[in-house]
């Protein structure tokens, strides 16, 4: 089949990668986001995928919006069988959905019809799920609604990050996707039609979300923490009033006292119920280090309070 493939951020690599790896089908064409100013100078910079088709002297485009007559007409010359969504960062309209034969479908990293929308995969961590997974669905008018051609569940241990988590589930959406493609082009599609009463809609996250509510169970915060690793990161106050970061904390009983006290000289941190050993950390303008690494050169007392 003729793909052209959709996709901007780093859960898409693994997909395009393996449709090239298997040659079965060709790529006409694929469709990504402009390059954007990033770090500190600022520097036009390609997104994940962009990078990779280029590095793969595919056929790259980069419209601002997908749904410009420049960009449906430089897609219908393609005349592509299949458009292969995954992570692209637009809505995409029925008008270009339409212009492949066996229409659009997308890869989209949550047991659908739960998490639809922005950061499935951090709330499954923050919500504590016991497991997430792929889905393989086709576009529709409502964002992640469409009908489910293949999914995979994949099991939590409650000690993933963001980042670990994310690069598991590309993988298995990577090898999700190939059986979805081959069951388009051997006509064994079976669709299965979401169930809405079951349907779980997820915000947009944002930095401020990073901000630890020492309120909160030990359990819930530790949730957090793993979540937002590495974006955007949860953090609290110093008693001196620095920022302070919070990438790893493991959970221990809690000896009373008020939320974001300190009980003992080595980060154990009260909360809403229970507590939290801090054991990684970063203060301003340094790099992640243990927290024994933190404290040598800063003096937290018994008793003080973080916020």
């Amino acid at each position: 089949m003729r793909i052209v493939f959709m996709g901007s951020a780093a859960l898409a690599v693994p997909s395009l990668k393996a449709i090239l790896n298997s040659g079965q089908d060709e790529v006409v064409g694929v469709v990504s986001q402009p390059d954007r100013p990033a770090g500190r100078k600022r520097v036009l910079t390609p997104c994940p995928l962009k990078a990779y088709a280029d590095e793969q002297c595919l056929n790259v485009m980069t419209p601002e919006k997908i749904g410009d007559p420049v960009a449906v007409e430089a897609l219908e010359k393609m005349k592509p069988d299949l458009l292969v969504v995954v992570a692209y960062g637009q809505y995409i309209p029925q008008r270009v959905i339409r212009l492949a034969r066996y229409e659009a479908i997308n890869v989209h990293p949550s047991l659908l019809p739960k998490y639809r929308g922005s950061a499935p995969i951090q709330w499954a961590i923050l919500n504590g799920d016991s497991e997430t997974g792929v889905s393989i669905i086709y576009l529709a008018e409502k964002m992640d609604a469409g009908d489910i051609l293949r999914q995979q569940k994949y099991p939590l241990d409650g000690n993933e990050t963001s980042a670990t988590l994310h690069d598991k589930l590309a993988g298995v959406g990577a090898e999700l996707l190939l059986e979805a493609i081959n069951d388009i082009r051997t006509g064994a599609v079976r669709r299965t039609v979401q169930n809405e009463a079951e349907a779980v809609e997820v915000r947009k996250l944002t930095k401020d979300d990073g901000k630890i509510d020492w309120s909160l169970s030990a359990s819930e915060i530790r949730n957090r923490i793993r979540a937002f690793d590495p974006w955007p990161g949860s953090f609290c106050t110093l008693p001196n009033g620095d920022p302070l970061k919070v990438w790893r904390a493991d959970l221990e009983e809690g000896g009373g006292g008020e939320p974001g006290t300190l009980l003992d000289n080595h980060l154990l941190v009260q909360t809403g119920e229970n507590a939290l050993r801090l054991k990684e950390v970063q203060p301003p303008g340094k790099k992640r280090m243990p927290a024994a690494s933190f404290l040598n050169g800063f003096l937290l007392e018994k008793g003080r309070i973080l916020t």
